[in-house]
């Protein structure tokens, strides 16, 4: 299914086409930061999936399934009752999106599901591998460097 220049492959992945190649970002990494951004956004009382999902134009049942992660990484609470929902674990300040990533899908980066580490290549492919977690580290530095309370200054700056 195609919506411009990005796209959800069956595989629950959001692309961003550049040319002939792809850098790739999870839906479920996408839905997490802004699932918490909203919840950083408002940490007056908890938000309900519901109101998350409604928000920020995210499936519901995929939703769900994304705040049981983030529960387990411990990165949010939830509250039962009628006035349940979900609260950040931790101040927006100390909560990076390296942390909501890995939360999530366990890497910063893959090729073709394989971690980078596992890479090895040969002949004049052999350097290949270096490069690519070499993209890894930028992408790491750059995701580590943000914090959720960032995400929230930029839009009440805006």
């Amino acid at each position: 299914m195609s919506t411009g220049v990005l796209s959800l492959t069956r595989h629950n992945t959001v692309k961003s086409t550049l040319h002939n190649g792809r850098m790739q970002i999870s839906a479920k990494a996408d839905y997490a930061v802004r699932a918490l951004a909203e919840l950083a956004a408002d940490t007056g009382r908890p938000l309900t999936c519901e109101a998350i999902a409604t928000s920020q134009d995210i499936p519901f049942r995929f939703l769900k399934a994304v705040f049981r992660d983030l529960r387990q990484a411990g990165l949010v609470r939830s509250q039962r009752g009628c006035e349940g929902g979900y609260w950040l674990a931790r101040d927006p300040a100390e909560t990076t999106l390296a942390d909501i990533v890995v939360a999530v899908d366990g890497a910063f980066l893959t090729l073709r599901g394989e971690r980078l580490d596992d890479l090895g290549y040969r002949g004049p492919a052999a350097g290949l591998p270096g490069v690519w977690r070499g993209m890894e580290d930028h992408v790491r530095q750059v995701l580590t460097s943000t914090a959720l309370s960032d995400l929230v200054r930029e839009r009440l700056a805006a």
